[in-house]
């Protein structure tokens, strides 16, 4: 297979922390250096991340060709992602996140697919970053962001931005991401390809990303909220089906069962170094997750300018 021309976009709000390591492990991709453009796109963050990239693309490496942008008028990963979009050259748009860290072989693992010409989508792994905190440990355990929990949607299967790979001739025919949405514009361009096109979507599971999950309560609601969201956003774009309210009932018998039962049991091995103690915490974690899901899809509702879809520019059309 003659290696295309790759455009990896990447959208980053207030990344300052992420960015140094981010960058060396696109540095160390295996891809051709000259076959390949690093679209990183400052979503008008507040911290050092615009001096960072200015600092990196000045310095003019060969082997990291980097090419900044901004994204100012829309706050959205989404829309950070088309202003990507918009500037890339490349046959084929991978994209990531600032809070990711590529293998190596990433990209040569993620476009190996795309030798089938009716391949347009290809998701790749995401695996878990090691962390010492306890959420950390419980988001690895459950496999929070691997790719199999969304290509098995029984509604439509989909691959998440955090490690996706789209031909750029796609955009030309159903347009961009949805540059308002907030949460679930990776299963609405994904759904919208596979529903509208012929194009099909292929899993590369050697196409690792590693995730870095959230360390904090706080944080891991946020994340679950937003998922929530996500669920409505998608049930008003597509229809897709709610799920069922989380009742008080469920709530104190799964709490009951595990003070009475899991609590004991799981102590007991953990006490004869059998278990790990991040399993004792799996049940109440679950609750919260799923009660911040609940919250998340009760409490939201799609805002009208979220139904825009942006084209792609006609002048972006011709480059590449």
């Amino acid at each position: 297979m003659t290696l295309p021309k790759l455009s990896v976009v990447v959208p980053v709000f207030n990344g300052e922390e992420d960015l140094p390591e981010l960058m060396d492990c696109l540095k160390s991709q295996t891809y051709p250096p000259e076959q390949v453009e690093y679209i990183i796109v400052d979503n008008n963050s507040r911290d050092r991340t615009s001096a960072i990239l200015t600092g990196a693309a000045e310095a003019n490496n060969t082997l990291f060709p980097l090419k900044p942008q901004r994204e100012t008028q829309i706050q959205s990963s989404y829309a950070a992602r088309n202003r990507g979009i918009q500037a890339a050259t490349g046959e084929i748009i991978a994209f990531t996140d600032a809070d990711c860290r590529p293998e190596p072989d990433w990209l040569l693992n993620l476009i190996k697919p795309f030798e089938k010409p009716e391949v347009g989508i290809v998701a790749g792994e995401i695996t878990a970053y090691p962390g010492p905190t306890l959420l950390e440990k419980y988001a690895q355990r459950k496999d929070v962001l691997s790719q199999k929990h969304t290509l098995a949607h029984p509604f439509c299967p989909y691959g998440q931005t955090a490690n996706l790979a789209v031909r750029r001739q796609i955009f030309t025919e159903i347009g961009l991401f949805r540059p308002h949405l907030t949460t679930g514009g990776d299963a609405d361009i994904c759904w919208r390809v596979l529903r509208q096109t012929n194009w099909q979507l292929e899993f590369a599971p050697d196409a690792i990303v590693k995730h870095r999950h959230r360390r904090t309560l706080k944080q891991l609601q946020s994340q679950w909220r937003r998922y929530g969201e996500s669920n409505r956003y998608l049930h008003q774009l597509h229809g897709v089906e709610l799920g069922r309210p989380f009742t008080a009932y469920e709530c104190f018998y799964r709490l009951s069962r595990w003070l009475l039962k899991e609590v004991p049991v799981i102590g007991g091995k953990c006490f004869q170094g059998r278990a790990d103690l991040v399993e004792i915490f799996i049940t109440p974690l679950d609750l919260i997750c799923a009660i911040a899901r609940a919250a998340g899809q009760q409490n939201s509702s799609l805002p009208p300018q979220a139904e825009q879809i942006e084209p792609l520019n006609r002048s972006s059309e011709q480059v590449g």
